[in-house]
């Protein structure tokens, strides 16, 4: 028995059921395809307690959901820093760089974590941290 908020009070899901299709709020299927549907759902469905997957569905799930988040969002950035990571260890002197502010220069010299980037017109001399360097614009000579 379910009490509803809806007006019916405590009323079974079969008698819910049968109201409603007296009603005619259930076009388009039989009587007899409403109940198969109310009873397997009540009796769990395919994952529930009377079902077929029970032990194993409550697990499957989670663990479905866990793989494609992993293959779907955390192992392609991970390549993504990887490769951020090694084009920051292959900085030199003479490479064009862009920083994450936008601005473009080529660098002078490399320090432990630290850049210097002369910037164009007027041959500005900046210090960067490594870490904002976003790309190397140098065109890699193809043999």
């Amino acid at each position: 028995m379910c009490v509803c908020a809806n007006g019916f009070g405590a009323l079974g899901k079969f008698e819910i059921l049968a109201v409603f299709a007296r009603a005619g709020c259930l076009t388009g299927m039989s009587a007899v395809s409403v109940l198969a549907i109310v009873w397997w759902q009540s009796s769990g469905g395919l994952f529930g307690s009377g079902g077929g997957l029970s032990g194993m569905g409550s697990l499957l799930l989670p663990v479905v959901f866990i793989a494609a988040m992993y293959f779907l969002m955390i192992a392609p950035n991970q390549k993504k820093q990887k490769a951020w990571q090694e084009m920051l260890s292959s900085l030199k002197a003479g490479d064009k760089v862009t920083t994450n502010g936008g601005l473009r220069g080529v660098i002078l010299q490399v320090k432990d974590d630290v850049v210097i980037v002369r910037v164009q017109p007027d041959n500005i001399k900046l210090e960067f941290v490594k870490s904002s360097i976003a790309a190397v614009t140098t065109e890699d000579p193809k043999s």
